[in-house]
């Protein structure tokens, strides 16, 4: 099964045309803690002065969306920080998953959020950030599920997001049954309802969707996969990338990216050694 959640290689693994870009100046100058762009064109935006980006709004706790469509979560904070610092205006644009590369090549906005892992295989194809966000990927289970290790699974159902590399990773375990859904809340209810056996995600996302729905869940400790997150560009914007690289860095090093996310899930997930920028020629 080619499933993978770029969320990918089934929707996704096409042969994408590189962009021609045109080179421009990137002028910059350090100012109040923060980068002031002297042409905000040099970023190579689709409009100047403003960084259009690729959200899912229903991807707890990396994005989320209330009642009255105000956005929330990590990637959400962290890029409206990145903004603040490049001296630019955020313009999030709501997008499904399944579609969410397509219309970045498509040149529907500039960068996309949402959080997606670092692969060789994506690095192929798109043009990534330095990793933002440490995790891996966990196995969900009921409360009094006989399974301790992952190794316990092999044998038995998992659920996982349609289009995700979670699934690829539960035929590794041997499951028996690979259960695809379009949305991870309604794989952990199958899976409270006593339908599957397990739900592999990412680790902070579901730790923080058990907490938030008190569902009788536990996570099993080891992991079936360790990955960062990256922000993603089409090929042909390295000013770009550059400019929200640097943003990312002094975040990281000031203390500002920790206190951000420890607001919202009270653990510090920035990388020890993130992953750096692989630019496309």
């Amino acid at each position: 099964m080619a499933i993978q959640r770029y969320r990918d290689e089934g929707v996704y693994g096409m042969c994408f045309r590189k962009s021609l870009s045109v080179l421009m100046l990137f002028v910059f100058v350090v100012s109040g803690g923060g980068l002031a762009f002297a042409a905000s064109d040099a970023l190579e935006l689709l409009v100047p002065g403003e960084l259009s980006v690729a959200t899912e709004g229903t991807y707890p706790p990396f994005s989320m969306s209330d009642e009255k469509g105000q956005l929330s979560g990590l990637e959400i904070a962290v890029v409206k920080e990145i903004c603040n610092r490049l001296g630019l205006t955020y313009k999030p644009v709501m997008i499904k998953w399944e579609s969410i590369l397509i219309g970045l090549f498509a040149d529907k906005y500039d960068m996309i959020s949402a959080a997606m892992d670092i692969t060789e295989e994506r690095q192929k194809s798109v043009v990534f950030s330095s990793g933002w966000l440490e995790s891996g990927g966990a196995l969900a289970v009921r409360q009094e599920s006989p399974i301790k290790v992952v190794a316990d699974i092999k044998g038995g159902t998992i659920g996982c997001l349609v289009a995700s590399t979670w699934a690829d990773i539960a035929e590794t375990l041997g499951a028996k049954d690979v259960k695809l859904y379009k949305a991870e809340a309604d794989a952990l209810q199958d899976l409270n309802n006593g339908n599957i056996d397990a739900v592999i995600t990412d680790a902070v996302a579901v730790a923080f969707a058990i907490k938030e729905a008190n569902l009788p869940l536990r996570v099993v400790e080891e992991r079936v996969s360790h990955i960062q997150k990256g922000l993603v560009f089409k090929p042909g914007k390295p000013n770009l990338v550059k400019a929200v690289n640097k943003a990312l860095a002094e975040m990281g090093a000031d203390g500002t990216y920790e206190r951000l996310v420890r607001e919202i899930i009270g653990i510090n997930t920035w990388p020890e050694k993130p992953i750096e920028t692989i630019f496309l020629k």
